[in-house]
């Protein structure tokens, strides 16, 4: 078995360009367990709500999952007596881990629709907007408004664990840049059509993939709403996307992409799918350029970057001296000639900047 050190977590959810038009809420959500987003140990879930007519609480929906599948994950590991007894927890990922999810989803929405049943004006904008056979759909299964996908990573010291439940992208990146999904494909989900927290027996559509830390590792693990796939022209362009992420890590550190993570997810929104966008990234630490290696990066390229304009500066008076020589009139014939340059007599001290001389020595 191979075991690797610790890991860091950045995500970023940002509300679509047309739902900022349409002042509609974002309906994505992600979590991080524990919430330092640091450790040998962590989990992260995103949630994008489904956004429709129907499920005008899916904004809901979502942040209950995330929070959900955060707490059954934490609970899986704190039950286990042998950590170390892989076999045994990988039976109980696979076998318990999709009902239980599920069912403490389902309790948690019976709970806010106890506290907040529907309004007429809620049911009204369904019918107005859909139509009065989908405000009985909602009447017979409630869950319905609150409809959302989950993705989840849990990455420990001796196991990865990936779930998935409907549309949206896991990614793997590998220390050479690699990039792969992890998840088997479900030819189910296209266009808009997507399994759901929100349908009878969810459970069953779950994908589960145990991954035991043996052979080569990821470097970075990538989980996103699908507003972030839909924003690009292909799917090769999407996967494009976990190289050059990796890239910036490892060469400029994980503050830059920290920094940089909504106004980029902002940008392909409004150039894309205009839906709401979440990313959430995974990586190893031990991968990562230390502050000291930064620091010596940057005073390399501050340097590159003096000596460039240097370099510019005297291209640019050399020119400017060649024609100014160009410019200026032959001596006549006629001309009396000019009075000798008084000589420096030996030993005086010149007393003026050769700034010939200066950039020689430079």
């Amino acid at each position: 078995m191979s075991a690797i050190g610790r890991w860091r977590v950045v995500g970023q959810s940002v509300p679509g360009a047309s739902h900022v038009r349409a002042a509609m809420p974002n309906q994505d959500a992600w979590r991080c367990l524990p919430a330092s987003a640091e450790g040998a140990q962590l989990i992260v879930a995103v949630s994008d709500g489904h956004g429709s007519a129907r499920s005008f609480r899916s904004h809901i929906g979502s942040a209950r999952a995330v929070d959900t599948a955060a707490w059954v994950l934490q609970d899986l590991l704190d039950g286990q007596p042998d950590p170390l007894n892989l076999s045994a927890i990988k039976r109980t990922a696979e076998e318990r881990l999709p009902h239980e999810i599920v069912r403490h989803w389902e309790e948690t929405i019976a709970q806010d629709l106890a506290e907040r049943p529907f309004t007429a004006e809620e049911l009204e904008l369904v019918a107005q907007k859909q139509s009065p056979k989908s405000v009985a759909e909602i009447e017979a299964n409630p869950r319905l408004a609150y409809g959302a996908t989950l993705l989840v990573v849990l990455v420990t010291p001796s196991f990865i664990l990936y779930l998935q439940l409907g549309d949206g992208d896991i990614l793997t990146v590998s220390e050479n840049g690699e990039v792969a999904r992890p998840m088997p494909e479900d030819k189910r989900l296209f266009a808009n059509q997507t399994t759901s927290l929100c349908i009878p027996d969810a459970w069953r559509d779950f994908r589960i993939r145990f991954q035991t830390l043996t052979g080569e590792l990821p470097a970075l693990i990538l989980l996103s709403t699908d507003g972030y796939a839909n924003s690009f022209v292909n799917e090769e362009a999407f996967i494009k996307v976990g190289s050059d992420i990796w890239d910036i890590l490892r060469n400029e550190g994980l503050d830059v992409v920290k920094a940089n993570l909504e106004g980029w997810l902002n940008q392909a929104s409004t150039a894309g799918s205009g839906d709401d966008i979440t990313l959430a990234l995974l990586c190893r630490t031990e991968l990562l350029p230390t502050p000291e290696q930064l620091a010596a990066r940057q005073l390399a390229a501050d340097e590159a970057a003096f000596a460039a304009a240097s370099a510019a500066a005297s291209a640019v008076a050399s020119a400017a001296q060649a024609a100014l020589a160009l410019a200026e009139p032959e001596e006549s014939a006629e001309e009396a000639p000019s009075a000798p340059a008084a000589e420096t007599p030996s030993g005086a001290q010149k007393l003026w900047y050769d700034d010939s001389a200066a950039q020689a020595s430079d």
